[in-house]
């Protein structure tokens, strides 16, 4: 597997978006390939569990990969930083198809997605309305949406739109930007202080240890930008626009971030899909699924099946 590093920007952009593209053993590029787009989760970056586990995973079975970094974060442009805004975080798909589009090996035939956690959300989300995309996969999805008007706020989504409305203001007349670290800073402290809590547990387990700690997984957010997420339905309208075969995994040990609910809301609302596919693994929790080699195995035996019959 070869891999490049790539920046690009659309016409109507104003920074660069910064991808991995993933090119699979035997690479001839005066041939076509069908070809993924891995979107990372919320809070992490292209090196992560999207490229070095998925993306590998998919080169592998013979599939061009463009993993990338959403805007705002990692190493793509846009200002200010830390910005987690699901309308842009699925203009971005649209953008790197665009990107795939002008790429000679790309099967513009042949173009799926894929995402984890937030991504899984956001890509399905992406499928509603970009039929370029003809296959997609969630991979414990989350509704950022869902997370923010419920956990992410403490079930009071309304105080936290009145807390964002105060420091947007704050800061436009000069305060310094607040920006929220969402996990605890390491597995001591999150013992310590009884944050165990499987999700929040194994997310710290994750990012802030060698495990997947990576420079632009950053785990924060700007705050004062945040309001428009607490309105936002990764699976709004569902029932109707969702026409594209689309597969959900998620893990049966449950945490509190509700990738298991989420995935079977999708496979319960995507009626119109030409194939839906819900797939319910016994032994594994959202964060085994990011890198355990058994779990992922599982998970992949799953996609590979499901690619296949969709864009070979």
């Amino acid at each position: 597997m070869n891999i490049k590093k790539v920046t690009f920007r659309n016409a109507d952009m104003t920074w660069d978006m910064a991808a991995l593209v993933m090119l699979p053993d035997g690479f001839d590029e005066s041939k076509r390939y069908p070809t993924m787009i891995s979107v990372h989760p919320f809070g992490s970056c292209k090196e992560q569990t999207s490229s070095a586990v998925y993306g590998k995973a998919l080169a592998e079975l013979g599939y061009v990969v463009i993993a990338f970094d959403a805007s705002f974060q990692g190493e793509s442009g846009g200002f200010p930083r830390y910005v987690e805004d699901p309308t842009q975080r699925v203009e971005d798909i649209s953008r790197v198809i665009d990107y795939a589009m002008t790429i000679p090996y790309v099967d513009e035939t042949r173009i799926g997605g894929l995402g984890i956690c937030g991504g899984g959300g956001y890509i399905i989300n992406s499928a509603l309305t970009e039929k370029r995309l003809k296959a997609v996969v969630g991979i414990t999805p989350v509704n950022v949406g869902r997370l923010f008007r419920e956990g992410f706020s403490l079930y009071n989504p309304i105080g936290a739109l009145e807390a964002m409305a105060a420091q947007r203001t704050a800061e436009v007349r000069g305060a310094e930007l607040q920006v929220n670290e969402l996990l605890p800073p390491s597995l001591e402290f999150a013992k310590e202080n009884g944050l165990t809590e499987r999700d929040v547990f194994e997310a710290t387990d994750y990012y802030k240890t060698p495990r997947g700690q990576t420079e632009g997984g950053a785990t924060r957010m700007l705050f004062s930008h945040a309001q428009k997420t607490l309105s936002w339905d990764a699976f709004a309208f569902a029932e109707t626009l969702m026409t594209q075969p689309v597969m959900a995994v998620v893990g049966q040990k449950v945490g509190a971030f509700g990738a298991f609910r989420d995935g079977q809301e999708i496979y319960g609302r995507a009626v119109a899909s030409k194939d839906r596919q819900l797939v319910d693994l016994k032994n594994w929790s959202h964060y085994e699924l990011y890198d355990h080699p058994e779990a992922v195995g599982q998970a992949m035996e799953k996609v590979a099946t499901f690619l296949a019959e969709h864009l070979k």
